[in-house]
């Protein structure tokens, strides 16, 4: 049982980490924001910058992949701080771009650590809050949003400032490495996790089979556990010998043993085939939901002025109800998790958000249409936590590499979603395209059970 309080290791860990989600939210929000003067400066035209954005987030898609398993194997701390420190030394490269090929190269480094610190840091957040009382998740992504903010501001102030970008961009490196250096030592240490055939086992939690092996092998009372492979040739050896050998014929306990053996395994591999179902469900909630967040971001300020008619500044309200009511919502979504559980974050949230696309769809009125995206922003505030939450609790030894799958899908929608409603404007007016993310929010509804964890 966990705890009421946890000790005081686990909070500091969870500070830093804390600090780590919004040293990542700030280092994006400072690369968006210099994308104008970055562009002028190595002489690239916007569609140029299409196709580097593109390579940016193929490399990131990447990163995530490989931090995966690296993460499984040397651990979520490790692989964080290393993921930090690329990401915090990359925000110097575009800065220093003249061409379009060295833009490539720093965008791709920056897209890949980007990437490798997504999956890290987040499974270090799982391995964060299975030591707490209480859902922790959606804080750590409000942290993300909340340094996000700050950096976009900061960006802003040092451009109006006249700041060279290499000295605003090699200070903000250099307040990362600075924070990584502090905050990353202070993480939990690796805790391998292991798979029913890896764990110790005593004589009393062996398995028939295990048992029976260690009856037949001389001197053999204290054999290891063997692994599924090595039980699954054992099987085929033994029913070898059997049919071979009409001199003795296997014992009753014997064949019995074989039995439950053979279920064992059976029921090893069922397990097996279920987690990759639900590593493949939770990997498309993620990527509605994303899909749903990236037609936010993307279009909302566009759909609000072609439905209304209303001025540039005016039409930007739409993407700060949004944002605004997404923060704030991610900064109470815990609580709500805690009192009415994940599957009910994940089922009323899409609901809701689903409910504030259908607003959108139908309102011709400015103050219904913001209404319209701060619901869209509260109802997706907990969803992607919880998603990831369950990605990390799925009960396999490769919890890192079960969440590695769930962001790239996740991160594929949220390029295909702006991409998409792109696409069908040209057969539909923008604001009916809004029907799409609102029928894939319903569809996650349907499908929340599966974020219950064990």
């Amino acid at each position: 049982m966990v705890a009421a309080t946890p000790a005081p290791p686990i909070r500091i860990a969870r500070t830093a980490l804390f600090a780590v989600f919004g040293l990542n939210g700030m280092l994006s929000a400072l690369w968006i924001v210099h994308i104008p003067a970055v562009t002028q400066r190595a002489g690239v035209s916007h569609s140029a910058l299409g196709m580097l954005i593109l390579l940016m987030a193929g490399c990131a898609i990447a990163g995530m992949q490989a931090a995966g398993p690296l993460a499984d194997r040397l651990g979520s701390r490790t692989l964080t701080a290393t993921a930090a420190t690329i990401l915090s030394g990359a925000l110097i490269g575009p800065g220093l771009a003249t061409t379009p090929a060295t833009l490539a190269i720093a965008l791709a480094a920056f897209g890949f650590g980007n990437g490798m610190l997504d999956v890290s840091m987040n499974a270090q957040a799982v391995h964060i809050e299975r030591a707490y009382p209480r859902p922790i998740m959606s804080a750590f992504h409000a942290c993300f949003s909340l340094g996000g903010l700050l950096g976009s501001l900061a960006g802003a102030a040092a451009q109006r400032a006249h700041w060279n970008i290499h000295t605003t961009l090699v200070l903000s490196a250099a307040l990362g490495l600075t924070l990584v250096a502090i905050c990353t030592p202070r993480l939990l240490p690796h805790q391998p996790s292991t798979s029913p055939d890896q764990a110790p086992q005593t004589a009393e939690s062996r398995t028939p089979e295990q048992r029976f092996s260690a009856q037949t092998t001389t001197g053999a009372q204290d054999a290891p556990a063997e692994t599924g492979q090595q039980r699954i040739d054992e099987h085929d050896n033994l029913g070898a010998a059997g049919a071979g050998s009409d001199s003795e014929a296997p014992a009753a306990p014997d064949r019995k043993a074989l039995h439950d053996s053979t279920e064992e395994l059976a029921a090893e591999r069922r397990a097996a085939t279920g987690t990759t179902r639900k590593v493949l469900v939770l990997g498309a909630i993620a990527f509605a939901v994303l899909m749903a967040e990236g037609v936010a971001a993307d279009w909302s300020a566009l759909q609000m002025r072609d439905r209304l008619g209303v001025q540039v500044g005016t039409a930007a309200l739409a993407y700060g109800a949004f944002s605004t009511t997404m923060t704030a919502g991610r900064l109470v979504a815990d609580r709500v998790s805690g009192r009415f559980g994940r599957v009910a974050v994940v089922r009323w949230g899409t609901v809701l958000g689903a409910a504030g696309f259908g607003v959108i769809a139908v309102s011709g009125w400015l103050p219904l249409t913001l209404v319209g995206w701060a619901l869209c922003g509260v109802g997706l505030s907990g969803a992607v936590p919880q998603v990831f939450t369950a990605a990390g609790n799925l009960g396999s030894a490769n919890a890192a590499t079960d969440m590695s799958r769930v962001f790239g899908l996740g991160y594929v929608g949220l390029l295909a979603g702006p991409a998409i409603i792109g696409w069908l404007t040209k057969l539909v007016p923008l604001t009916t395209a809004m029907v799409v993310p609102l029928v894939a929010l319903l569809l996650c509804a349907w499908g929340a059970r599966v974020v219950a964890t064990r």
